[in-house]
């Protein structure tokens, strides 16, 4: 596990279960909401899952499991890959809670077993803003392309690189670290994403993460670099001011 790795771990399971559960409630009434209308909870993904059922889906970096859950209430065969053993307890909690199955497989992206999930997937889903966990985002990306199958399909949904000039709301302290500075690579110490949902006094004692925040075209030409083949781009308005943009949507396609 890379340095960088074992400190974002550490920072991820320093009362995220408990972040969890101030944010989403009981994972037994967070599964009667997502029953209610699994479909709803991709939001503006929607349009890349009809017809999933049976399908292999890969999330990676997926957290407390709030979009595994919906996606395998579809019908989907879904393995989340994070870091975090806090967020696999809540997931599964919330996976129970919505009698089904997902697998969960806790561990640093950079060692997912090749031997095991090579060619495995047919969709990779990305979201929430994850890429900036990452110090080396080519092999990041390139771990991604073998364990796709062929005609895979590759959704990538994250912060807008916009954010290491101006502030855009969720994750907007980048700009911070980077000293407004777009091309600047440096890997930085940042607060763990959900610290400020704390006490300031709290606040204090939570573990910092690394982080590497990466311009558009880095994130662009590593899938292009990987051999996905890219489809769409889609840029969304930020959070706070509808003006500027806040967060992308890339689509891809691994070739047959």
């Amino acid at each position: 596990m890379k340095n960088e790795s074992i400190k974002n771990k550490i920072a991820w399971e320093y009362r995220a279960y408990e972040f969890w559960h101030l944010r989403d409630g009981d994972p037994k009434d967070k599964a009667m909401q997502i029953k209610k209308d699994p479909f709803k909870c991709l939001k503006n993904h929607q349009k890349y899952f009809h017809n999933i059922k049976d399908l292999k889906i890969a999330n990676l970096c997926g957290s407390n499991g709030r979009k595994a859950v919906p996606l395998a209430i579809m019908g989907a065969q879904v393995t989340v890959f994070d870091i975090s053993e806090e967020n696999m307890k809540y997931a599964l909690e919330l996976a129970k809670s919505a009698e089904i199955v997902i697998d969960y497989v806790v561990g640093d992206i950079y060692d997912i077993d090749i031997q095991a999930y090579g060619n495995y997937f047919d969709i990779l889903y990305l979201e929430g803003g994850i890429l900036h966990y990452f110090s080396d985002i080519n092999y990041f990306v390139k771990i991604l392309y073998q364990i796709s199958k062929k005609n895979a399909k590759l959704i990538l949904s994250d912060f807008h690189p916009y954010r290491k000039i101006i502030p855009i709301g969720q994750g907007g302290t980048s700009s911070f670290h980077t000293g407004g500075d777009y091309f600047e690579n440096d890997i930085h110490d940042g607060e763990v994403a959900y610290a400020n949902q704390f006490d300031k006094d709290e606040q204090k004692n939570f573990p910092t993460c690394r982080l590497r925040y990466y311009t558009l075209s880095e994130i662009i030409n590593a899938i292009i670099n990987a051999g996905f083949v890219l489809k769409e781009f889609t840029e969304h308005p930020s959070w706070n001011d509808n003006k500027i943009p806040g967060g992308f949507t890339i689509y891809a396609e691994k070739p047959e």
